[in-house]
Formats: structure tokens, sequence, C-alpha cells
């Protein structure tokens, strides 16, 4: 009976033993389960706040839209007044209110496009200079970025631009042969661009500038419109390394690979100055047959270089050809001298 009771005495004391480790393990796992509902709460709020914020950011856009349409429909669809005040009567003014007005907005809308989109004026450059005013025969036309200079950004400068080797040698080469009219058409803004060419031409070779505002803009792309340059295509030459840049003339454009700020082996303007020189030298009437034939290849200074150097092989050895041919002529004549004696 004793043995009894003691073994029912360690069972309950087993049973309590258990019982009070299982009580912190539910206290755990309610804890956790507690903490993932409030979790689960707050993503619920924060999915709530940004649904709610959403829509009120598209309602204000919304807002903000038609506004703005009433805004430029109502200003931009409204009849011109004279200096009296009086309405002037226009090509819309018989058309009923709102069709008038909708279609002036619309006028008025088509001729901000064609701003954006058309250069800013008829003819970039004025007349050729008359004589007895000296104009030079060829007019040159450079893209500025990724030709002359290049930009880079770091976090200590900011945006830098970095001049391209040879370039003082290039302009100065160029401008004082007097055969070159040279013309910065750039598709930088003139505010980035012009204080730029201060610095990059001091000494005013540069003859005229021409900025974004002087490109047509079609599909994302600024493109140079050399019919507007006021002067004959025959005697243009259009250096870039955007081809796309060059779509509307490209007979006259000479495409080079984008220079990206390297320095190391860079003689790329000292061979285009000889590659201009070349052409003024020879009096080519025509450009665009040059052009077009450098225009096949990657790379056509390289070309240009090549036909340079088996041009001069052929010199060499025309010479070296008439030198033989001189000799036995001396000599004949020589022994005829020495024989008359």
């Amino acid at each position: 009976m004793l043995n009894r009771c003691r073994f029912l005495s360690s069972i309950s004391s087993n049973n309590g033993n258990n019982s009070g480790k299982q009580q912190p393990q539910q206290s755990q796992s309610q804890q956790q389960e507690t903490t993932a509902v409030d979790e689960e709460a707050e993503k619920e709020k924060q999915r709530k706040r940004q649904k709610k914020f959403t829509k009120y950011t598209l309602l204000g856009m919304l807002i903000t839209f038609s506004g703005s349409a009433l805004y430029a429909f109502f200003t931009w669809g409204a009849p011109k007044l004279d200096e009296d005040g009086n309405i002037q009567q226009d090509e819309f003014s018989e058309l009923p209110f709102i069709i008038q007005y909708a279609s002036r907005a619309w006028n008025t809308l088509t001729h901000y496009e064609k701003i954006i989109k058309e250069p800013s004026r008829e003819l970039l450059l004025p007349p050729p200079l008359p004589p007895p005013y000296y104009q030079p025969p060829y007019t040159l036309v450079l893209e500025m970025t990724g030709l002359l200079v290049n930009p880079e950004w770091t976090y200590k400068t900011g945006w830098r631009f970095k001049k391209r080797p040879m370039v003082d040698y290039f302009l100065h080469k160029l401008a004082t042969s007097t055969n070159f009219e040279i013309v910065i058409y750039t598709h930088e803004q003139g505010m980035t661009a012009f204080p730029l060419l201060n610095s990059l031409d001091p000494n005013g070779y540069i003859m005229y500038r021409l900025f974004r505002d002087s490109t047509r803009y079609e599909d994302g792309i600024h493109i140079k419109d050399l019919n507007r340059l006021n002067r004959d295509l025959r005697k243009v030459i259009h250096i870039d390394w955007d081809k796309k840049a060059c779509q509307l003339n490209r007979d006259n454009c000479l495409t080079l690979p984008k220079w990206k700020g390297q320095t190391t082996d860079d003689r790329t303007l000292y061979d285009l100055t000889d590659f201009l020189m070349a052409i003024a030298n020879e009096k080519v009437d025509d450009v665009r047959e040059v052009m077009r034939y450098y225009s096949q290849f990657d790379n056509p200074l390289e070309v240009f270089r090549e036909n340079q150097r088996k041009l001069a092989e052929q010199e060499k050895e025309k010479e070296r050809q008439q030198q033989q041919q001189t000799a036995p002529v001396y000599k004949s004549f020589l022994m005829n001298v020495l024989k008359t004696k």
C-alpha cells in the first residue's frame, strides 16, 4: 500500500513537471501567432494607404490634365483681338462655338509642334560673302560632342568636357588655309555649347555656330538639315559620328567613330586635317563623290592613310623609273661630247 502511494506520488510529480514545461512552449507559440497576425494587419493597412494614395494621385493628375485642356481650349481657341479690342475674323469664325475654339486650339498646338520639330529658321546661315570680300570655297560642318570634345562626369567635378588631342592644330590649320568656312552644327543646347565653344576656340576660327534649335527633330533624333545652310551642297563637307543625324544628306557626310575620351595614340584630327587639305589642294568640284566613296568604310581615315601610303610608293617608283631612263641618255650624251672633243 505504501509502495502504491509512492508510485502515484511520483506520477503526479512528473505530470506537474511536464505541465510546467508545456506552459512556456504554449505561451511562446501564442506570441508568434499574435506577432504574425499583427504583421499581416500592418501590411493590410499599408496596402490600403498605398491604394488610397494611388487613387488620389490619379485623381489629381486627371484634374490637372482636364484643367490644362480647358485652359488651352479657351486660351488658344479664343479669336484674336485687334488694337481696339475688336474680334478679328478668321477661317474659323463662321463655325459653331465649340468647333471654332477646338479648331483654333488644334491649329496652335500643331504650330508649337512644328516649332519643336522644325529648324528655328528657313535659312540657317547668311548668304556667302560677295566680292570683293573673300568667301572660302568649302563649308566644313562639324559636330561638337563626340568629335571635338567628350562629356565626362565625376563625383568631385560633376560634368566637364574633355578636349580632344590636336583640336587646336585642326582648327588653326584649316582656318588659316583660307579654304574652309568652319561651322559647328551640334545637337547640344545653345546654353551648354556656347560657353564651351568660347573656351575651345579663343581665336575665333569657327565662323558660325548652330545648336539644337537648328536641327530637325524626328523619332527622337536631332537631324542636321544641310539643305537649309544656304550653301552649295557640292562644296559642303559634314563630319559627324552619328549616321542618323546625316540621313537627309548622306552624300555630304563622313561618319567617324565616336570619340569617348581616350587620348592614347589618338591622331584622328591630324589625319582628318590631311584628308580635308587634300580635297582643298585638289580643288575637288563636287565633294559628294569623295564622301560617297569613303563613307562605305567603317573607319574612312584609315583607308585614306593607306591610299596615301600607296600613292607615295607609286610616286617613288615612278621617280625611280624616270631616273633609270634618264641615266642612259645622259651617258650617251656625255660620250658623244667626249668623242667630239
